[in-house]
């Protein structure tokens, strides 16, 4: 069964920036590679933070208002705003730049790092490598390539490799349908611990945003058999006189 990982949908040429970088030399960058944010690195490649269009918006912005009150009430301020009044006089890109950045590994799944995006709202994961070095970097519209896929070819890789190849069941044992993206599983396994197994290889295949369990079972193998009073009695030690 074929999983994409982000190493085979991430771009590898990353525009990138030092801390030492100019603020207008980041937006030059942005602008002249059409490109909304970038990663800022040391000296070893190592990824130290995001710094975006957005970042430079909210930092000009901040320009515009008065200083006085902001200096007046600074010992007042909580972290959060201490940090954003020194945004707002930051000169370079390490000054400016989100932290801590979030990355991912090339071989982790390409829906692991959607829903890593998800979670962090963000558009844009440097890849790095063990050594968490800059090799590549993934945008929300890099893993959507992923999911661009039809509901049937979706239900032929479920049919296919998971439920054919994978779990080697007899053809028509479980009957598949997909919708937008959502698979449901129907029909009876042998087994009550093959559930699982086929729900959980049908949410790894590319594409797969749900999956529905409307499956059931001839044996239950997940609880040992309870025996039955007359074998308990035929095993009991007697009381020796």
């Amino acid at each position: 069964m074929k999983t994409s990982k982000v190493g085979e949908v991430m771009t590898p040429d990353v525009i990138q920036a030092c801390q030492e970088t100019p603020l207008k030399d980041v937006a030059q960058l942005l602008a002249r590679h059409r490109i909304s944010g970038l990663p800022v690195v040391d000296a070893d490649d190592k990824v130290l933070g995001m710094i975006s269009a957005t970042d430079l918006v909210r930092r000009q912005a901040s320009q515009a208002r008065p200083a006085q009150g902001i200096r007046s009430w600074l010992p007042a301020l909580r972290r959060k705003a201490r940090v954003a009044a020194a945004k707002a006089r930051a000169m370079t890109a390490g000054q400016l730049m989100s932290t801590p950045a979030i990355t991912v590994h090339p071989e982790q799944r390409v829906a692991d790092a959607a829903r890593v995006m998800e979670r962090h709202r963000i558009e844009r994961l440097p890849v790095v490598d063990e050594e968490d070095r800059l090799i590549g970097i993934a945008t929300r519209r890099d893993l959507l390539r992923v999911f661009l896929r039809t509901d049937e070819e979706i239900r032929q890789e479920i049919i296919g490799e998971v439920l054919t190849h994978a779990m080697r069941l007899p053809p028509h044992t479980v009957v598949v349908s997909v919708h937008d993206g959502t698979a449901t599983l129907e029909g009876r396994l042998e087994r009550r611990s093959d559930i699982p197994v086929a729900v959980q290889l049908s949410w790894r295949v590319d594409g797969v945003v749900g999956v529905m369990n409307g499956l059931t079972f001839r044996v239950d193998d997940t609880h040992p058999p309870e025996k039955h009073p007359s074998q308990w009695i035929a095993h009991r030690r007697l009381p020796e006189r």
